[in-house]
């Protein structure tokens, strides 16, 4: 059972709350019994409860408790995901040209099987739209294009929704889509309207797809016929798309219209985006069951109070920025004086001298899955001491490991391993780059500092990673050969808030929630170039000036890159929802830096060039052209063509003229502009669905994984 509501034993914690609810399937009561760890110390597992008493009040937590099943609150529609998805197989020899023929599922009917069948059919869209960029897949064009249906022909399927679905045609507009066919076998030909765009992009109209709109039916025949998957490979997948399909339909139910999701702070927006565009199965989470879902997820939308341990210091290591040099520094800006003399009493009065601990938060699904039972004896010889919880109410973010604080909104955000499979790799913190963390920061800090165009024109926020407490493991990270899953089990990161380095008026979004659309269709960029009162072009300008500039100028005079992805970029705005400039997260893992000596990498630390990968110049351009490039605008231009009559072309355009205009700005680094080339014909293309389904599969390995290369794409930046 994993703890949900439950303080941690503690001499001075107290034997928890009686009255806590214990009516979930993995929530344990005060009356339980207690975990008995190796060595025959008795230790309650961390959970989101009770704080020390010494500490005061706790608030009230916007959670309840997860409805057990057979419980009245399971039956409620609204209250669960709903399970069943209606697959109907065809049998051998049936048509492959028109809807499958099956039985009615008992719940064909109901509101949650429409709601199934409506995100299954976008998934379906996007798995066929990605796989197509990636050629895993190669449709062909239909010649029989009249047995496809138009985007507003209308459907039998209770899932389709015409005109409300990313993809199609909004009303009004011109259908600029042809059809196309992809066999999967001698039974089953799916069709289906497609545009094409940019990079080679595919996007996929929904609500044309035939013979069904279920993603499921198409790996159920395609898996071993035009994917040419394994069968370890199969079976994980099915479990990873179905578990993706559950989360969208879950943020399905409590979507909000385009004017909604503009009114919400950064922390609230992150529980309604929808993840990875380019990723099919975005939301996999491969080792959270449906009940750490409800709660741990981003679309869950639970505050929830994190665990604290202590960590002896023959096993924990501490680093920080030179204003964090030292751990009570740290403790001092983050736990009050009354959690810290908790801690204090806790390890003193199992006769531990508290000096020779280190203090962190951890995640409870990770102390309970992976903590207790590969640290069992550290915490018998009390190396490793369960303690109380801070008492702040903190959120996850679309990463699912890191958590912001809603107490206190100025307080750093925490980073915490979480050893579930997610978005291609496990979501942990790799032992060497944890130590790192504060180390990248200073330097990366260092040269934005330096930099007048940087610090004072641009005025980019670089929330850098300040501090960190690693803990190793004795065995693992002596082992070369083990999977690296188990060399990221424990530790945390302290990351500045984007709360703390905004000007008033000013309000931050990340950059993937201009990709989102609400049920009408509407996209929250619309929405925003509405609020600004300028014409699109000039906004999309504006958008280009914030977020080009900086990256460009770190990789032509610093010959080093960021990983501007959608969630790692965040766009600032100001009060006219204009955009004005960019904050970048993430630098231990995703800052790179040119395998070409330069002068400016001099004078980088030993223990920085140790820990960040270097990359030769023609693939350094990659983290940009893929990062940002095609893993967002790839889907934001033709957004921008639907809803706001900005054409595609015009887009793009819009984007080299942007790098034109600062290299212009800086002829002296002419010889950089070349080295670092951003408007070549054709750039490597870079796949990430390719590496799960062909490459690595869902195989335990000793190092990381990366994106596969196949191939090459036009470079729509390349002609003016």
């Amino acid at each position: 059972m994993r703890p949900s509501s439950e303080p941690l034993h503690s001499p001075a914690s107290g034997a928890g709350d009686p009255g806590s609810d214990s009516t979930g399937p993995r929530n344990r009561g005060a009356d339980s019994p207690e975990v008995t760890a190796p060595g025959g110390s008795h230790l309650s597992r961390p959970g989101v409860g009770d704080p020390d008493p010494a500490s005061g009040p706790v608030p009230a937590s916007a959670s309840g408790p997860v409805p057990a099943f057979g419980s009245p609150d399971a039956t409620d529609p609204a209250a669960v995901a709903p399970t069943a998805t209606g697959h109907t197989f065809p049998a051998p020899g049936a048509s492959g040209t028109s809807e499958v023929p099956g039985d009615e599922p008992p719940g064909g009917g109901t509101d949650s099987h429409r709601a199934w069948q409506r995100a299954a059919r976008r998934l379906l869209a996007k798995t066929l739209a990605e796989f197509a960029y990636e050629e895993v897949v190669t449709p062909e064009p239909d010649l029989s294009a009249a047995s496809v249906p138009g985007p507003r022909d209308g459907h039998d399927d209770p899932g389709h929704t015409p005109g409300n679905t990313p993809g199609s045609a909004p009303d009004g507009a011109a259908d600029d889509s042809r059809p196309y066919r992809l066999r999967l076998s001698d039974d089953v030909t799916y069709r289906f309207r497609a545009r094409r765009g940019a990079y080679g992009h595919w996007r996929v109209d929904p609500d044309s797809i035939t013979p069904t709109g279920d993603p499921l039916h198409f790996l159920f025949h395609a898996h071993d016929t035009v994917l040419g998957l394994s069968g370890d490979t199969t079976g994980h997948l099915i479990r990873e798309l179905t578990a993706t399909l559950a989360a969208d339909t879950r943020l399905d139910a409590t979507a909000l219209s385009a004017a909604e999701l503009a009114d919400l702070d950064y922390a609230a927006l992150e529980g309604h985006q929808t993840g990875h565009p380019w990723l099919v199965a975005n939301k996999g989470r491969l080792g959270f069951s449906a009940a750490d879902a409800a709660v741990w997820s981003p679309e869950a939308r639970t505050p929830q109070r994190l665990p604290w341990i202590a960590a002896h210091r023959r096993l924990a290591v501490y680093r920080g920025i030179p204003a964090l040099a030292t751990p009570d520094r740290l403790y001092a800006d983050e736990l009050t004086p009354a959690i810290r003399a908790a801690f204090t009493r806790t390890l003193s009065t199992q006769g531990l001298d508290p000096a020779d601990y280190l203090y962190l938060p951890v995640h409870p699904w990770q102390w309970d899955e992976t903590v207790a039972p590969l640290f069992a004896p550290q915490l018998a010889d009390k190396s490793i001491v369960p303690l109380t919880t801070d008492n702040d109410l903190r959120l996850p973010q679309q990463s699912i490991r890191t958590f912001l604080n809603l107490s206190r909104p100025g307080a750093r955000t925490v980073k915490l391993p979480l050893s579930v499979l997610n978005t291609l790799v496990w979501r942990g913190l790799p032992t060497e780059r944890t130590i790192a963390a504060p180390a990248v920061t200073a330097w990366v800090h260092g040269l934005r500092d330096a930099d007048p165009y940087l610090r004072d024109e641009t005025r980019v926020i670089l929330l850098g990673e300040t501090a960190s407490v690693t803990v190793e493991h004795p065995l693992y990270d002596r082992l070369p050969g083990v999977p690296y899953q188990y060399k990221e089990l424990l530790g945390c990161i302290w990351r500045e808030p984007i709360s703390r380095c905004l000007d008033p008026g000013e309000r931050a979004r990340t950059l993937a929630a201009l990709l989102q659309t609400d049920p009408h269709g509407r996209a929250l960029t619309a929405e925003l170039v509405h609020r600004s009162g300028l014409a699109p072009r000039l906004w999309l300008r504006r958008l280009f000036a914030a977020l080009l500039p900086p990256l460009l100028h770190f990789l032509y005079q610093y010959g080093t890159v960021f990983s501007p992805h959608g969630e790692n970029a965040i766009v600032v705005f100001d009060q006219q929802d204009v955009p004005t400039r960019l904050a970048v997260k993430d630098f231990v893992d995703d800052v790179n830096t040119s395998a070409e000596p330069l002068p400016e990498h001099a004078a980088m630390p030993a223990d920085v060039r140790a820990v960040l990968l270097t990359e030769p110049p023609d693939f350094l351009t990659q983290f940009i052209h893929s990062g940002l490039f095609v893993g967002v605008f790839r889907y934001l231009a033709p957004l921008c063509e639907q809803q706001l009559a900005v054409p595609e072309v015009e887009f793009w355009s819009l984007v080299r003229a942007e790098i034109l205009r600062h290299q212009g700005r800086f002829p002296h680094l002419k010889k950089r502009h070349e080295t670092f080339d951003l408007l070549t014909p054709r750039i490597a293309r870079l796949c990430l669905n390719r590496n799960r389904l062909h490459l690595d599969g869902y195989r335990d390995r000793a190092q990381r994984p990366h994106a596969a290369v196949h191939g090459t794409v036009p470079n729509p930046l390349h002609h003016p």
